[in-house]
């Protein structure tokens, strides 16, 4: 508990910084040093017949025991790319070439050796990446070739990943996947002939690319739910970490105070992977400087257990009195599951009075800082932003007194937070990822099954500062007893060829987005 407590005071501190756009720190804390290696799992059948079934984990054991190479991984994702990306929409650029290059150096024995040795992803389009088109989905990048990595991709190749293309992404990541003027681009994986159906947040095609195997793992980034509600929506795991976790540097920004770039994963185990590798801190950016380490979040992912599994740590799960209010039959079974799971222990608590005020109307306050940095393009030419110039409209008719209210309230959230509702537990149910965003803590989303419609349904997890281990503790076991991660949607048929026209996906209206990216 004494770590706790240090970690909210490094945490308040940190978020005081933040706002004020200054440095906490100029000692760095450390990045998790030990080389991250994965651990011996179960491979699977399906994996085994299917390289593109195969998680990272599966992935990189089957690798290490001479079983699949990096070559027909990427191939066998490439190849997929090509048979369904007309359906999907899943990427922005796909570079195919470069990435059987990188995988056919790997088998080589060329190249980073590292823990993703071979692995190919998918990247998010709002990170730099080195000599590849970076748009952000919008008209004001869509010429811009970066010079340099984000440190996060940078990261990543560092420990063998290979760049299989950029996921395609809302609008400057506003809304859900559409072109710059509005009209629809990726689908949900699991329903791709009706892209009416939510697929999650902007980070829809690093979602959908992963869902339909056509990438081992991605990232994507998080400012008002987008890394855990296309997990949610995709029978994913994503992990939003906690603030000042992994460098932003190189992502094209939307809000200072509020930007998190994470994982969006097949299970929890890759998803710890991934961030062990993007997290620690970075010169470059001084939200990630002066934080505690890193911890071990594979070994955290690892379920333990001889006789029966149970979660490493015991560990209070916060239920709020409104959690069974949607879904309630699969919330329900989830509940239940997971509270006989030895260790666990489901605590209920109640939200202060003043909770739908707090996360609700003030939650406007993060539309200025969308504004500011592109206040030279709105000047210029407002067209730029395409379907989703409303919301950046909105940010230019906040005053400095509404902002000053909203952090005031932000303040008066994170006491309300941190000194009461998890005062009573280690993490906590939510019903919507707003809270913690505005916060900056983490959260983790996985799958707990399907609604009447086959659409996957998950939930979310939120954390205290820095205890993203505490939370892949908790999705690890749950997985470990049940399967719903590894359900695979089924690949589009010939009828769903009429999808390959853009005429037929619908288009978002300038209001509709607005109202998507509130």
């Amino acid at each position: 508990m004494a770590d706790r407590a240090l970690n909210r005071r490094v945490f308040l501190a940190s978020s005081a910084a933040v706002a004020g756009g200054v440095v906490l720190s100029a000692t760095p804390a450390r990045a998790y040093t030990a080389t991250p290696r994965v651990p011996d799992v179960d491979v699977r059948q399906a994996a085994r017949n299917d390289p593109s079934e195969a998680t990272l984990a599966e992935a990189v054991v089957l690798m290490r025991r001479g079983k699949l190479t990096a070559t027909e991984l990427t191939e066998a994702y490439l190849e997929r790319i090509e048979r369904y990306h007309a359906v999907y929409q899943a990427y922005a650029e796909v570079t195919g070439e470069a990435a059987l290059a990188a995988a056919r150096k790997a088998d080589r024995g060329q190249g980073p050796r590292g823990v993703l040795h071979g692995i190919p992803l998918c990247v998010k389009d709002n990170y730099f990446t080195d000599g590849v088109p970076t748009r952000c989905n919008s008209f004001i990048f869509e010429d811009f070739v970066p010079d340099e990595d984000a440190t996060a991709v940078a990261r990543l190749r560092q420990a063998g990943g290979i760049l299989l293309g950029k996921g395609q992404m809302g609008p400057l990541a506003t809304t859900r996947a559409t072109t710059p003027n509005g009209t629809v681009t990726t689908v949900n994986a699991w329903t791709p002939d009706d892209p009416s159906i939510d697929p999650g947040g902007s980070s829809t095609g690093p979602a959908c690319a992963v869902a339909a195997r056509l990438a081992s793992s991605s990232i994507g980034t998080q400012t008002g739910g987008s890394i855990v509600l296309p997990s949610n929506q995709q029978n994913l795991t994503g992990l939003k970490p906690t603030m000042g976790r992994v460098s932003l540097h190189g992502v094209i920004p939307l809000s200072f105070t509020r930007d998190h770039a994470g994982p969006l994963a097949r299970d929890a185990m890759d998803a710890a992977i991934m961030l062990q590798v993007m997290a620690g801190p970075d010169a470059r950016d001084p939200r990630t400087l002066g934080l505690p380490d890193v911890p071990d979040l594979i070994r955290a992912a690892t379920p333990v257990g001889t006789k029966g599994l149970r979660v490493r740590r015991a560990t209070k799960v916060g239920v709020p009195a409104d959690f069974l209010s949607g879904r309630r039959e699969l919330r329900s079974a989830f509940l239940d599951q997971l509270g006989a799971i030895p260790g666990v222990t489901l605590v209920e608590v109640k939200y202060p009075d003043d909770w739908a005020l707090l996360t609700g109307t003030f939650n406007a306050a993060r539309l200025c800082e969308r504004t500011e940095p592109f206040r030279h393009w709105l000047r210029a030419d407002p067209a730029k932003f395409g379907v989703s110039l409303l919301s950046w409209l909105q940010g230019l008719m906040l005053s400095g007194d509404e902002w000053i209210t909203a952090q005031r309230a932000k303040n008066h959230l994170v006491r309300e937070v941190l000194d009461g509702v998890l005062n009573q537990c280690d993490v906590l149910l939510q019903t919507s990822p707003v809270p913690f965003d505005i916060l900056g803590l983490p959260e983790i989303a996985f799958p707990i099954g399907f609604d009447g419609d086959g659409v996957p349904a998950g939930v979310i997890l939120g954390g205290q500062p820095y205890e993203e281990d505490r939370l892949l503790e908790v999705a690890a076991v749950y997985q470990a007893v049940t399967d719903w991660h590894t359900r695979r949607p089924a690949d589009p048929t010939g009828s769903q060829a009429r999808l390959k026209a853009s005429t037929t996906r619908p288009r978002l209206s300038a209001e509709e987005a607005a109202a998507a990216s509130a």
